[in-house]
């Protein structure tokens, strides 16, 4: 057992290794898998946003310019005349997070869409106006401190903006070259587009030259004015007869001139030509954002573009693609704003991260560069196969360790039944050599003439006659249990009130009881019939009582009853001692094959352990059962139970 017991346990060892081994990769994938899930719906957060961001810029860059004035000149798509008309940005913007339009001229000075050109501001428009013209103001001092055309970030932002796009998750399922098509607007390094405007846009555009421009001619020959001298600009090339008015003049800021001054004699006399950059943005303050283009019209920068309003802009991105997702409830996303490596501006939302197991940052592209998206979550949502995986490994490792215990069980059961084998083979004979002795013992005697007398004759007689019987029922015992384990023994079931089986049984043991000292009392009562087997029925008693009997010799009351009753579709019959009784633990197990109490008693009692053994065998042949149980006083009870 010692060996077995280390084999099972190297078996299990061997068995156990490699299946935590796949049980720990399995959880690493899940767990690779959830992280996964997360970021791809966090890229897919972040994507819808810069999205949205990307539609906003696409939208501005496409405006005209001339919109950026209270009455816009559009060409008719008819005739191809301009047709004046009230600008689309001349209401107070739809959006929560834009304050308004504005353009800053050539000369620094402020022109809003909200405003027509020599009007009152209407009362609802005050406060917004006066925070553009602010925000003109700042402006106009960053430009000088800050080189044009360069965005205000950090090393880290522009190297987070430039990088190379890693496969995600859903790039071995989905071609999503679409979606990043349009995010992949916000950004782009490359010149801004040109385009041909009208002379009535271009008046638009620079409202305060219209009166310089109205006095002019169109071939560019016009007398300078006040406003011209006290802008200080030479119309000298204006005067010359050989090229065309450089009508929108005003060189204030010359390092703004990165384009040459294009000849308008090149031109066609009904269009003039425009180059739109790409939008840029500047940080004005901690509550405000400028978006804005540069629109160049011979050399001479005009600067468009919108304010944002930073808290507003949080919690619009927030609301609109966070507050209300499923994912809100264990992740949290925190919205700031960057300039210079410092934090103007922070909104987040969500649940609270103490220690984030996950953590995802998006820096936006170029206008937006500013803006920093971090997603964090603290306790990643299990996949759906976590628990069934979790089940199967719990059935699996009951099954391997159901099925260890039951091969270390029917092992156990082997070897005892081998140990009680073994055991039961020197009982027998140990069992078969004593009666054999005593028989062989008094037969000498009785030949050398021990016995003198008649009497004493007659008791050698009677002991040989008993050591015969004793020799015969062991023989008898053995041949029955081994017809009964080969399947030999068929019974001969009869119909009796077993009378005749007790009357037998008396005779039988009636000298042995006698030799003995014990008393058998037999109660009876009126059973009916039930089917049984007439000898096996006697050889089970008689072994009962022989067992009783046996054990029972050192009792200081030999009795042996014998009971006789019905209890509903059955009888049964009890065999009752006053002897010590049955150890607990061994009342089930003394109808085993070849089993015996190990104790002081047994181990002086001798037996082969095949007596109950066989009495089980017998009447579960018949249709019954036995049992075994200790009386509330000494002794114990068998029970045999046959149907009627």
């Amino acid at each position: 057992m010692k060996r077995l017991k280390i084999l099972i346990l190297v078996f299990c060892l061997a068995l156990s290794i490699p299946l935590a081994y796949f049980v720990l990769r399995t959880y690493r994938s899940l767990e690779q898998e959830e992280t996964a899930e997360l970021r791809y719906f966090a890229v897919t957060l972040f994507d819808q946003m810069e999205e949205e961001l990307a539609a906003l810029v696409l939208k501005e860059e496409l405006r005209p310019v001339d919109q950026y004035s209270f009455h816009s000149v559009p060409k008719d798509q008819v005739s191809g005349s301009a047709v004046s008309s009230v600008s689309p940005l001349s209401k107070l913007p739809k959006e929560p997070f834009v304050l308004g339009y504005f353009q800053n001229n050539p000369d620094g000075s402020f022109q809003t869409p909200l405003v027509e050109s020599d009007k009152i501001v209407p009362p609802e428009k005050t406060a917004v106006v006066s925070r553009l013209k602010d925000v003109n103001e700042i402006f106009n001092l960053k430009r000088t401190t800050a080189p044009e055309g360069v965005e205000i970030k950090t090393a880290e932002m522009e190297a987070e903006t430039e990088r190379e796009e890693v496969p995600s998750f859903a790039e071995k399922y989905l071609n999503i070259f679409r979606a990043k098509r349009q995010r992949s607007y916000l950004g782009r390094a490359e010149r801004g587009r040109v385009e041909q405007i009208t002379p009535e846009q271009a008046l638009s555009l620079a409202q305060k030259d219209q009166r310089k421009i109205s006095t002019g001619t169109r071939s560019g020959r016009r007398a300078p004015t006040e406003e011209d001298a006290a802008a200080g600009v030479d119309l000298g090339a204006a005067s010359d007869p050989g090229k065309e008015e450089n009508f929108l003049a005003g060189q204030e800021f010359k390092a703004d001139s990165t384009a040459p001054s294009r000849p308008l004699s090149s031109l066609d006399p009904q269009e003039f030509q425009v180059e739109v950059d790409p939008m840029q943005s500047v940080l004005i303050d901690d509550r405000q954002i400028l978006v804005f283009r540069r629109i160049v019209i011979n050399n001479q920068i005009y600067r468009q573009g919108f304010v944002i309003k930073v808290k507003e802009f949080l919690h619009y991105l927030i609301g609109e693609y966070f507050a209300g997702q499923p994912m809100s409830r264990f992740t949290n996303l925190r919205l700031s704003v960057i300039d210079q490596a410092r934090e103007t501006a922070m909104v987040q939302s969500g649940a609270p991260v103490g220690k984030p197991n996950f953590s995802l940052d998006r820096s936006f592209p170029r206008p937006f560069s500013f803006l920093r998206a971090t997603l964090r979550c603290e306790q990643i949502p299990k996949s759906v196969g976590r628990s069934t995986l979790n089940i199967m490994i719990g059935v699996l490792a009951f099954i391997i360790l159901l099925g260890l215990f039951t091969i270390y069980q029917s092992a156990r059961a082997v070897v005892a039944l081998s140990v009680r084998r073994a055991r039961f083979a020197s009982s027998v004979t140990h069992e078969l050599k004593t009666p054999l002795t005593n028989i062989r013992m008094y037969v000498e005697m009785l030949e050398q003439g021990i016995a003198r007398d008649h009497e004493r004759e007659q008791e050698y007689f009677r002991i040989l006659g008993s050591e015969s019987s004793r020799l015969s029922r062991l023989i008898n015992n053995v041949l029955e249990f081994s017809k009964l384990e080969k399947k030999q023994r068929h019974v001969n079931l009869q119909q009796g009130n077993l009378d005749e089986v007790i009357q037998e049984v008396e005779e039988v043991m009636q000298e042995k009881l006698r030799q003995e000292g014990f008393d058998l009392k037999v109660e009876r009562e009126d059973i009916g019939s039930c089917y049984y087997d007439r000898e096996a029925m006697i050889q089970v008693l008689i072994n009962l009582i022989e067992n009783s009997m046996k054990f029972g010799k050192s009792a200081p009351r030999r009795e042996i009853t014998l009971g006789v009753r019905s209890d509903g579709p059955r009888v049964k019959l009890n065999i009752s001692d006053s002897g010590p009784g049955i150890p607990r633990h061994a009342l089930k197990k003394v109808f085993d094959d070849f089993y015996r109490v190990d104790d002081e008693l047994t181990r002086a009692t001798g037996g082969t352990g095949i007596g109950l053994a066989l009495v089980k065998k017998l009447v579960t042949a018949m249709g019954g059962s036995v049992s075994a149980a200790n009386n509330d006083g000494p002794g114990c009870t068998i029970t045999i139970t046959l149907p009627k």
